[in-house]
């Protein structure tokens, strides 16, 4: 994520008030806004549909269809998502920018079939007493969604940030757009005008591509090759978003929380709007992560092993090693001030939200809840961060794993307890999780030369 580092300390070089608040705004918006304008656009569909859709009900069923669609897609192609960027970046530090291209072509061919096949198998199995035209989008949303996230973290970790900003406000705006005209046509209409706008945002992303890293050499699946791809990445990346996603899942296919809206597709009413209401507070967290994990650690990391493979001097290393462990911990420590901050304005500001969005004051104590555990999981992120950087796999692997676990015995035993501990299943795994990592961060931190002189030889 170096890319977004070299723009942030062009801006804090100014050594300005005006300045630093760019940084963070900065930061925020790229850290958080792909994330903030899914929820925004599919929730602005179903406001700007609110008069013409009828019955209302419809605006819900288009709005779990899509939340399901994003998280199937995204569990899916979380095998893919991590393992495909390292076998990139390994090539690009090869100077074998040649590559780049076919093999995100291949990558994307690979996830199109796999997508498809899952889709079409989930399609007409759970889907099929359903009209076929919601059938067949549902499938292409499926595709095309599956392909974008490929996409996203390939881009991302080209560090195109702006790029992939830029698109996502394109492809939402289209996709609102597409949508209001298309609402007359109900549920169909709505999903269409989201299915539209998404598969603009896909191609943009690939025209993108094609200018950015230009060859002679349309397709290839080296990628896929013995030793190629990391499997720890492969389940790192499938753990964590099955993670992030099974106390939801949980909730919607719960007797007692979960509620039929649509052939099999579930929702939990109780749960749903608490959560996606917390997940915007996580921009302050986003943007302190950013900017103090790509500024001031990216900088003594870069030193440190410069030193090490360079010849430098035993103080030297020791002392570039001190400076990079005090931004490890002054970073994490910044992210938890600055999150906690932003749960206390939410805490303050909570009930006046629900009554601007017409919610009942019992989802409160759930809210409360649900931003302290988002709040949480931007500690989580910043933490298996650094243990990327610090080619940890391992670690990230054991977290992750422990996330997943946590999450689903957790979420379970809430529900046995009954309303009162709604949220909790997700908040404690991962505040244990951040804990466990911090633990073990720590040990790696304390015996940190003598891991990197042993990985040398």
């Amino acid at each position: 994520m170096a890319g977004i580092g070299f723009e942030l300390r062009k801006l804090l070089k100014r050594d300005s008030y005006f300045s630093l608040i760019q940084a963070y705004t900065y930061a925020g918006i790229i850290g958080a806004g792909p994330w903030v304008l899914s929820i925004l656009g599919v929730q602005a569909i179903g406001f700007m549909s609110l008069a013409v859709v009828v019955p209302d009900f419809l605006i819900t069923q288009f709005q779990v269809s899509v939340t399901h669609l994003i998280a199937g897609s995204l569990i899916l192609t979380g095998v893919l998502q991590l393992a495909f960027t390292r076998y990139i970046s390994d090539r690009l530090f090869e100077k074998r920018d040649d590559t780049v291209l076919p093999n995100f072509v291949g990558a994307l061919q690979v996830t199109m079939l796999a997508s498809g096949a899952v889709g079409l198998v989930f399609t007409l199995w759970l889907l099929r007493e359903l009209n076929p035209v919601y059938q067949l989008l549902m499938l292409s949303g499926f595709i095309i969604l599956s392909m974008i996230w490929i996409a996203t973290i390939f881009l991302s970790g080209m560090k195109q940030y702006k790029q992939i900003l830029w698109l996502f406000l394109v492809g939402y705006a289209i996709s609102v757009m597409a949508a209001v005209v298309l609402r007359p046509f109900g549920l169909e209409g709505l999903l269409a005008g989201f299915v539209l706008g998404q598969f603009v945002l896909l191609l943009g992303m690939m025209v993108l591509t094609l200018r950015t890293y230009p060859s002679s050499r349309f397709i290839e699946f080296d990628f896929a090759g013995k030793k190629r791809m990391y499997l720890s990445l492969m389940a790192i990346g499938f753990l964590y978003n099955l993670g992030v996603w099974s106390d939801k899942f949980i909730f919607w296919y719960g007797a007692s929380t979960g509620q039929n809206v649509i052939g099999p597709l579930k929702a939990s009413l109780i749960y749903d709007l608490p959560i996606f209401l917390a997940y915007l507070s996580i921009i302050p967290g986003m943007a302190v992560f950013l900017t103090r994990m790509e500024t001031d650690f990216v900088e003594y990391y870069d030193k440190f092993y410069n030193a090490v493979r360079e010849g430098g001097s035993l103080d030297q290393i020791e002392h570039l090693r001190d400076e990079m462990v005090f931004t490890i911990r002054q970073g994490i420590f910044e992210i938890i001030k600055i999150q906690s901050i932003a749960v206390l304005i939410t805490f303050a500001a909570a009930p006046a939200l629900l009554r601007l969005l017409g919610v009942s004051q019992l989802y409160q104590g759930l809210l409360y809840i649900d931003v302290v555990a988002a709040g949480t999981q931007v500690v989580l992120l910043g933490l298996l961060n650094v243990f990327f950087y610090l080619d940890k796999r391992h670690i990230v692997l054991l977290l992750c794993s422990v996330f997943v676990v946590l999450n689903i015995a957790l979420t379970f035993l809430s529900l046995q307890l009954g309303p009162a501990y709604y949220g909790y299943g997700f908040a404690l795994s991962l505040l244990f999780t951040v804990l466990l990592g911090m633990m073990l961060l720590d040990r790696k931190l304390d015996r940190l030369e003598y891991s990197t002189f042993m990985l040398q030889n």
